[in-house]
Parts: C-alpha cells; structure tokens; sequence
C-alpha cells in the first residue's frame, strides 16, 4: 500500500508565487504521509499574454520554479511529479514538460506533452493554438516510482486512448493526466474520460488539475482526483485549492487483473 497526495491550484503570472505554493504543497503530502505529490499541467505559470510570460520562460537548468521543487523534494524526502513547466527549448521554442523527481531531488525522467491543444472550445468563445509556441514530444514514458508503474500523460492527451494503451503494454500500473481543462469539456467529459482510461487498462489514475479564476483571466475547471483500476474514484477535490491524499492498494490490482484479464485478450486488428 503506498499514499499519493495530488495538489489542486491557481497557478499565476508570478512564478515565484507558484514555486511557494508547491513547495508548501510538498511539506503538506510529507506531513500527510504521501510517498509522492502530483501537481497540475502549468504549474509554474498560467498566463494567456505572451509578451508578459516571455521573459519567465526558462531553460530546463535554469528554470526556477523546477529548482524549488527538486530542492523541496530533498529536504522533506519524498517523490514529486511536476505536472508540467513551460520550458524553453534550445531551439527558442516552448515544451509543456513534465518531470518526475525523486525523493533525492534528482529528475528521473521526463515527458513532454504529445497532442497539443489545437481547438476552438464548442459552446464557448475559448480558443487555443498550443502549437502555435510549443513542440510536441514523440515519446511515451513509463517509469518506477513509489506508487507503481507511472505511465505519463498531459491534459488533452486523454483523449487519445492508444497512447495509454502504448503506457499499459510498456507495463503501466497508474497513470497520470496534469490538466488546466476548460470549463465547458471539463463538464461535458472530464470524469468520463479519466475513469475509462482507467477502467479499459485497469490501471489507477492520478489527476491534478487547475481550478478557477487565474490571475491571467482564464477559467479552469478543477475536480482533481485519484482513481483505482476499477474506475472508482478514491478521492476527489471539485473546487477550491490543497491536497488530497488516497491511498493505492497494488495487491486489489493485481487480483483484478488475474480475476478479469482483459489485458490478455487485447487482439491486433489489421486496418
């Protein structure tokens, strides 16, 4: 049985403001028990106007807000998933990167977001064009870590199920979706989708997500939550901001997946 703590927050245009609430995020999933934080996509900075977030844009060895964090993560001696940082690339373009840190401070792994957020939101006048600064990643990445398995994914990845099935051959026993979801598809379809991609790889679920009103002007919609093989949900945070914490049990796992071993009955289809 290991614990994870998953933050729900406002992130803003001031990055050190969001550096002190995940580092005070991971004091509280320490003080808590958590063997590992999971924080949401952007964590570091939400802000739609590009000419005022430009000079906050980093290098990945020169970013602040991920120094704090991998300083935070050593001294109280626990795992943190950053959900993911706006990185500047070599190259002067933009990743939407997630890290995995471990309980020393050290990065053990990275994943940069696959499907970039390229809509105009139905029912609303919301329109995104991630691709138009940031470049996709072309990776799957599944690591070991305190709570099993990890399989990695961002926000709008979700809806591409192949990617998690790719993540459940590569031997994932919980994923993880970081999201800033609008309000209108958060309603519409955001505890369906994560409980299916749970449910259809029997793999539990992490989902930190941005909720509310950000400093910006931009408005996301929250219900962060934790999720078992099963699809049932253990914990959830709907609105507001701080941790939640549930706890995994891989022994129920494993006996799912031995009593309905649908993984093993997956069929290659010629198209």
């Amino acid at each position: 049985m290991s614990r994870a703590a998953l933050l729900q927050m406002t992130s803003g245009i001031d990055p050190a403001a969001n550096a002190a609430t995940l580092v005070d995020a991971v004091a509280q999933a320490r003080a808590g028990g958590a063997a590992m934080l999971f924080t949401p996509e952007m964590s570091g900075l939400v802000d739609g106007n590009r000419e005022r977030a430009l000079p906050h844009y980093r290098l990945e060895g020169e970013d602040p807000v991920l120094a704090a964090v991998r300083d935070a993560a050593a001294k109280q001696g626990i795992w943190v998933h950053l959900g993911s940082l706006a990185v500047l690339r070599e190259d002067g373009k933009l990743a939407n990167r997630a890290f995995v840190i471990d309980d020393a401070g050290e990065v053990r792994t990275r994943y940069d977001k696959m499907h970039l957020f390229d809509v105009d939101v139905p029912g609303s006048a919301e329109s995104h064009r991630e691709s138009a600064h940031t470049v996709p990643g072309h990776d799957a990445r599944v690591i070991e870590t305190p709570v099993g398995k990890l399989g990695l994914a961002v926000c709008y990845d979700m809806r591409f199920p192949e990617l998690f099935r790719v993540m459940s051959r590569q031997g994932a026993e919980m994923f993880v979706v970081p999201s800033a979801f609008t309000v209108p598809t958060g309603r519409a379809h955001w505890e369906a989708l994560l409980r299916a991609r749970a449910i259809e790889n029997l793999c539990g679920l992490i989902a930190p997500a941005q909720w509310g009103v950000h400093p910006s002007g931009r408005e996301t919609f929250g219900d962060s939550m934790i999720i078992d093989h099963w699809g049932k949900v253990l914990a959830r945070m709907p609105g507001g901001t701080g941790c939640v914490v549930a706890d995994i049990d891989p022994a129920a796992r494993i006996d799912a997946r031995t009593r309905f071993p649908a993984l093993e009955h997956r069929v290659i289809y010629n198209t």
